[in-house]
């Protein structure tokens, strides 16, 4: 049975919470709660959980500076939060696991679900803390492998190809990353970066386009020589993001 700690200084918010979780996920025990960093922080000494289900902004303080109080947690992290678009893209480039209130029953389930099989690394934490407080174009993010998680900067991505479930990321230099995602799900993440979706396989970093070429129904050329297709459903979108419209 899976232990769980909550980090919540909103009543109303633990409550619900603690009412989904006996109602979706039963075999949850919850050993404890505090509302802020220095409750949490004392609960953390004593306890070691299986789960944390952390807030991000506490009567004296947020999330981040509790995990700078226990930068080693083994405790699988599902932050909860009522944060804006921004936070949750933030997010998303840290590939760490979030709920947003009013929380969802059925995406606590999954949450809960995929927490017992994860881990989660100190150096999303930091990406996180970082891409929150820079409140501009992300710079880096966090990509699964099935053997460890890698923090890369977006600029040194070339492109993204669609492989069946997973996705295959290009790096200057000729480097390669599996990754275990669809290409789909970076879509809009990377949107910003600024990455356009040029085909159904294919993903790529706007800065690393050479040209376009208009035969043979239309493909790009990389500046590492890569041709990359781009299908006819796209193809005006892309003309009118490089500028030939």
């Amino acid at each position: 049975m899976p232990t769980a700690i909550i980090i919540e200084d909103n009543p109303d918010a633990k409550e619900n919470l603690v009412l989904n979780l006996a109602d979706m996920c039963p075999d949850v025990d919850i050993i404890g709660h505090a509302p802020s960093v220095i409750g949490g922080a004392k609960l953390l000494r004593q306890l070691s959980p299986d789960l944390l289900f952390l807030d991000i902004e506490l009567e004296d303080g947020t999330s981040f500076d509790l995990l700078e109080i226990h930068p080693q947690l083994d405790a699988k992290i599902i932050f909860t939060t009522a944060l804006d678009h921004f936070a949750v893209k933030a997010f998303r480039l840290a590939a760490v696991d979030y709920l947003l209130k009013p929380i969802d029953p059925d995406e606590l389930l999954e949450a809960v679900q995929k927490a017992k099989i994860q881990l989660t690394n100190q150096a999303q934490f930091e990406l996180l803390a970082d891409q929150m407080k820079a409140k501009a174009a992300p710079t880096r993010i966090a990509l699964h492998t099935q053997e460890k998680i890698h923090i890369v900067d977006l600029p040194d991505i070339t492109r993204c190809e669609a492989m069946s479930n997973y996705c295959r990321f290009y790096f200057k230099g000729g480097e390669k990353l599996l990754v275990t995602k669809t290409l789909k799900s970076f879509e809009e993440t990377l949107r910003e970066a600024p990455f356009l979706r040029v085909h159904q396989s294919h993903l790529v970093h706007l800065h690393h386009v050479k040209e376009f070429v208009k035969q043979d129904g239309g493909y790009l050329v990389m500046k590492d020589g890569t041709k990359i297709p781009v299908s006819v459903r796209k193809r005006p979108l892309v003309m009118q993001t490089l500028g030939l419209m």
